[in-house]
């Protein structure tokens, strides 16, 4: 019996896959560790290789993915890799009593899994979520590349990652606390960080910027002035047909790409719609904000970030350029515990 063409050729790109598949193995720990999220306030968090967000993870379409968690921290956790199918690997969807026993303080796990879903997922713990993911920090980026990206995608010049969070700042000292409904979530951010420790944007005019906007924790309404976005693609995927907002709404746990066509030179708030999530703690500014700068516009000596010190990598767009495996971010960094409270 012969194949007709079309049918040799869906065979030669499955064997494609198989064939260029990488194996690409990581560790990460856990960490018991302090975050500043705003001028003032600080949280305890458990946190991924010691940071918020957690190292961003890029892997490409059809990689088996192997992956250490070592709990160094005083309470049990565990990992789902949110978005990703876990076909014949179910072991690893990281849900504690159901798909494994949690991992307990000093002990680890090995998740291993193939890279099928593409685009913008996530991960985060999934023990006692409310509290975990809700308000310590426990959530991280997972990029997977398409072997086969839309000619929109490669179009792109700025590929940045961006995740907005909110946190309690009564239950900010002691671990095993908070995540209760209708708790008091009083501070917003962007990657960890609330206005004014966010960071510019940096762009140029003519530059096509993804921006992979991820609502960890929060609802968000997301608007940038100045130009529109594309949606591109949702929870990871591609849209059959794309659509132009001012302001996306996004529900916790949803991803959206959008592109934005750098086409109007200027300095440009972006920023979270809800009104009270632009508020550190009810103060304004603050929370959920980030600014675009175009490189052609010069300092004002009047503007709030005149002599801000700049973290190239703030939305990961450097790590992004990096070959694929797992990529620590210095900016989000926590800091070891002073005098800390162990859980009630």
């Amino acid at each position: 019996m012969s194949l007709r063409p079309w049918a040799i050729g869906l065979v030669l790109a499955a064997l494609a896959v198989i064939v260029q598949a990488e194996t690409r193995q990581f560790e990460m720990t856990i960490e018991e560790v302090d975050l500043e999220v705003a001028p003032g306030f600080k949280t305890k968090v458990w946190a991924f290789n010691g940071q918020v967000p957690g190292p961003l993870f890029h892997v490409q379409e059809g990689d088996d993915v192997e992956v250490v968690v070592q709990n160094n921290t005083t309470l049990n956790h565990t990992v789902h890799w949110h978005g990703q199918y876990q076909m014949n690997t179910w072991h690893s969807d990281g849900v504690p009593d159901v798909t494994q026993k949690a991992i307990e303080p000093g002990d680890s796990y090995t998740y291993k899994f193939k890279a099928i879903k593409v685009g913008s997922l996530w991960y985060h713990c999934h023990v006692n979520v409310p509290e975990h993911v809700g308000i310590r920090g426990m959530w991280g980026p997972f990029i997977v590349a398409p072997k086969n990206p839309s000619d929109l995608e490669k179009r792109v010049t700025i590929d940045a990652v961006a995740m907005f969070s909110g946190w309690n700042p009564e239950v900010a000292d002691t671990y095993g606390e908070g995540g209760h409904p209708n708790e008091p979530i009083s501070y917003f951010s962007i990657n960890g960080k609330s206005f004014p420790m966010t960071q510019p944007l940096r762009v140029k005019k003519g530059d096509v910027l993804r921006l992979r906007l991820m609502a960890a924790t929060i609802p968000v309404a997301f608007h940038p002035h100045g130009h529109d976005a594309l949606v591109t693609h949702k929870d990871g995927l591609p849209l059959e047909h794309p659509y132009a907002v001012d302001v996306l709404n996004m529900a916790p746990g949803e991803r959206y790409d959008v592109i934005i066509e750098m086409d109007n030179p200027g300095r440009w708030i972006a920023h979270d719609h809800y009104e009270h999530h632009v508020s550190n703690n009810g103060k304004t500014p603050g929370g959920a904000v980030l600014i675009i700068e175009y490189d052609s516009i010069e300092s004002d000596d009047w503007y709030v970030w005149k002599d801000k010190k700049i973290e190239p990598d703030f939305y990961m767009s450097e790590s992004m350029k990096k070959p694929y495996g797992l990529h620590n971010i210095a900016p989000f960094k926590g800091s070891e515990p002073a005098g800390q409270r162990r859980r009630r």
